[in-house]
């Protein structure tokens, strides 16, 4: 069996942003970097399939700048047996359906079994990297997983879907999966793990070799949401409070 594992580098969420000189996009100097939360699941899910079967070939795959081979090396300590760096420097700005192509174009001929990506990136949150690839490799894709089995044939998951509801659905292998959080419980690479991934195969290619579709969207604007300034505290017995609070609601109330 042959599993391929998509991941992103993205900033870590608690740095501090700027938006770059252009207004497009966020500033990328002086950011500490991460492997998408998400994409955790996913590497986390194709070990365990490995571990289930004993003879699963993983593949993961990361667009981006050199720097991500970092977070590339992180997946390989976790258990990947190889890396594939498809080079682009501008790979952050790239919208879902270049993403995808480049994927796509990249797995077409591989005879992937199952191909694993998280739900969403935490940068850009578009949630549709994982479903166009499936799109247009022709595969069955099942999204938003918090659950996974598979027999070696059929995979059956359990998906998230809104309010808390849970659907279980099964879809036959070859197929595509997005992983949401709480899925499973990604493993903290060992020293033994990180020393090992030093020696397991990390090509790169460019990413012209790859892309095979043009963007269909533009960045207008990017920006961060205005703060509303300032608030009202109300204090004192609760019966003046309830009169002092319908005051205000009858005030700032428009009657049509």
């Amino acid at each position: 069996m042959k599993a391929l594992v998509c991941i992103k580098q993205v900033p870590d969420m608690e740095s501090k942003f700027k938006i770059n000189a252009s207004g497009t996009w966020y500033d990328e100097n002086n950011l500490a970097w991460r492997m998408n939360e998400y994409d955790e699941y996913a590497v986390e899910q194709a070990v365990q399939l490995r571990e289930q079967f004993g003879d699963v070939d993983v593949t993961v795959l990361c667009i981006g700048p050199d720097r991500v081979k970092e977070t590339m090396k992180k997946a390989l300590a976790m258990g990947a047996d190889r890396g594939l760096h498809v080079r682009d420097d501008l790979g952050g700005e790239k919208g879902p359906l270049e993403i995808a192509s480049i994927i796509a174009e990249f797995a077409k001929d591989k005879g992937f079994d199952l191909i694993f990506t998280g739900m969403q990136s935490q940068d850009r949150g578009s949630a549709q990297v994982g479903v166009l690839v499936a799109e247009m490799l022709g595969l069955p894709s099942v999204t938003t997983v918090v659950d996974f089995s598979c027999d070696g044939t059929t995979v059956s998951a359990k998906r998230e879907l809104e309010g808390g509801v849970r659907a279980v659905v099964r879809v036959a292998t070859p197929a595509l999966v997005t992983c949401q959080l709480g899925m499973n419980t990604p493993r903290y690479p060992t020293l033994p793990n990180i020393m090992k991934a030093k020696k397991k195969e990390l090509l790169s290619v460019e990413v012209q070799e790859l892309l095979t579709a043009e963007s269909l969207l533009t960045t207008e604007q990017f920006y961060f949401p205005e703060k509303n300034v300032g608030a009202l505290v109300l204090e004192g017995a609760t019966a003046e409070l309830a009169e002092t609070l319908i005051g205000i609601l009858k005030e700032k109330t428009t009657v049509i």
